[in-house]
């Protein structure tokens, strides 16, 4: 069914709006208005599609609308910062699976389409969807520790993969009538369930500290996934903004390697994370310099500038407002107080920014590796609340295993003092010699009591 002038007029709208949504997105700033833009534009488009092909009244509209609205209100403020990434999870996986109903449903309806041209964004959206789905579900799981967090590899594995995209598109030729002259319906089904299996075994091999990059490229592969269902019904919309999550989750999935100083593809195959060759019986075994509330404090209240690296472990014990607080009564203090941000800090993109900016941390105090690094050699005293890896002077060493990742150049500061629970290893399995440094002084304890008890001595201090 063409559309209407008026409803063109509201998907050239909506197309605008993504673009701009998109942009906003670039900074912590304006993030979140970019995010609603986005969110707005789509309502649009939806609400545009549904009355121009009469499928629902404007009360079903509304209905859906405040329904929606009660659902993810409730899930914006019930979800906990460490399951944000297990929620980007999820919806990468819906994202796909939408997307390759689409595509199933044209198929299913009238499988002679798929002998043509039009058969070919019918088997693309469906193989692209079908392995964002699993994938990403698989990825969930190893984020909600369903499953282990550890590459799970076997022999042969890469070669299998291969092998398995290889049979799909021998299957899809079959369906598309280029080769064989197999039954197109049931070729299809096996198609689908390739394509879910795909998405398995292209998951399951890649370790925890990857786990981020993996969630941006799943994202960018539900963008294409929909592009490819707009392709199908003949939706400009979808086409675009699909394409431009496409290409938004590519670039920023390049962005996350080069923050790993890893190619995509060592992420992909390479098992990374929780397989180090270590004598792990030696982690934390040597003496560490350990200091209470009353010591941090007094290291971090009379000096000129502090700098903040928060991590994962922050995350977990929901420090985020109690680390704002410190900031907030350094900065009374006349203390210089920035956040440094590491790009594959925390196990999604943006995981820190996001968490950072739930405690109301100006926007303003945040810094990436590249902005920041060179201050470290100048900067009194750091402070790192649950960050491991992402510190760890060992990536410097060409015989390790994070060998040539770039790290955040915290041993160069006078002082620096760690916040965590033990001396255990991050993702990558090995000891963090930053930990025993002269300059380090370790604060073990629960990030959150920690963090109040600091809180209660900084306020103390004369």
């Amino acid at each position: 069914m063409d559309a209407s002038p008026i409803i063109e007029l509201v998907y050239l709208l909506s197309a605008i709006l993504f673009v701009v949504g998109l942009k906003r997105l670039q900074s912590p700033a304006s993030a979140r208005g970019g995010n609603a833009i986005a969110a707005f534009a789509m309502l649009l488009a939806i609400m545009a599609t549904v009355v121009d092909a009469e499928i629902l009244s404007w009360t079903g509209i509304l209905l859906g609308m405040v329904l929606g609205s009660v659902i993810g209100g409730v899930a914006a403020r019930t979800v906990q910062m460490t399951a944000m990434p297990q929620m980007v999870g999820i919806f990468n996986g819906f994202g796909g699976a939408a997307s390759a109903l689409v595509a199933v449903t044209e198929f299913v309806s009238n499988p002679g389409v798929g002998v043509g041209t039009a058969g070919v964004t019918i088997l693309l959206g469906t193989l692209i969807g079908g392995v964002t789905f699993s994938g990403s579900f698989v990825a969930f799981a190893k984020l909600q520790e369903l499953m282990t967090g550890n590459p799970i590899t076997f022999p042969g594995q890469n070669v299998l993969n291969a092998l398995l995209l290889l049979g799909s598109l021998a299957l899809g030729a079959a369906i598309l009538g280029v080769v064989g002259t197999l039954e197109p319906l049931t070729t299809f089904y096996i198609f689908c369930a390739v394509s879910l299996l795909l998405g398995v075994l292209l998951v399951i091999p890649i370790g925890g500290a990857d786990m981020p990059v993996v969630i941006s490229l799943l994202n960018s592969y539900s963008g294409l996934a929909a592009s490819a269902a707009g392709f199908v019904i003949g939706n400009m919309v979808l086409i675009i903004s699909g394409a431009l999550v496409g290409a938004a989750g590519l670039i920023l999935t390049q962005l996350m390697c080069r923050g790993m100083n890893r190619s995509l593809a060592n992420v992909a195959f390479g098992g990374f994370g929780g397989t180090a060759s270590v004598d792990r019986a030696q982690i934390g075994k040597r003496p560490v310099r350990k200091a209470d509330a009353e010591a941090v404090a007094a290291e971090l209240g009379y000096v000129n500038s502090v700098v903040v690296v928060p991590g994962y472990g922050l995350a977990v014990a929901q420090a985020q407002h109690e680390l704002r607080k410190v900031g907030d009564l350094l900065t009374e203090r006349g203390v210089d107080v920035k956040y440094a941000i590491h790009p594959v800090a925390g196990r999604m993109p943006g995981h820190m920014n996001v968490l950072l900016a739930e405690a109301d941390v100006s926007y303003d105090k945040l810094y990436d590796l590249d902005e920041i690094n060179d201050d470290f050699a100048n900067t009194d005293a750091v402070l790192i609340v649950g960050a491991n890896d992402v510190v760890n002077p060992a990536a410097r060493d060409p015989g390790s295993v994070i060998a040539g990742m770039p790290i955040l150049d915290v041993d160069k500061a006078r002082r620096v003092i760690v916040m965590k629970r033990s001396l255990s290893p991050g993702f990558a399995g090995i000891d963090n010699d930053l930990f025993y440094m002269d300059n380090t002084l370790m604060f073990f304890g629960d990030a959150k009591d920690s963090m109040s008890d600091l809180v209660r001595e900084v306020r103390e201090l004369a």
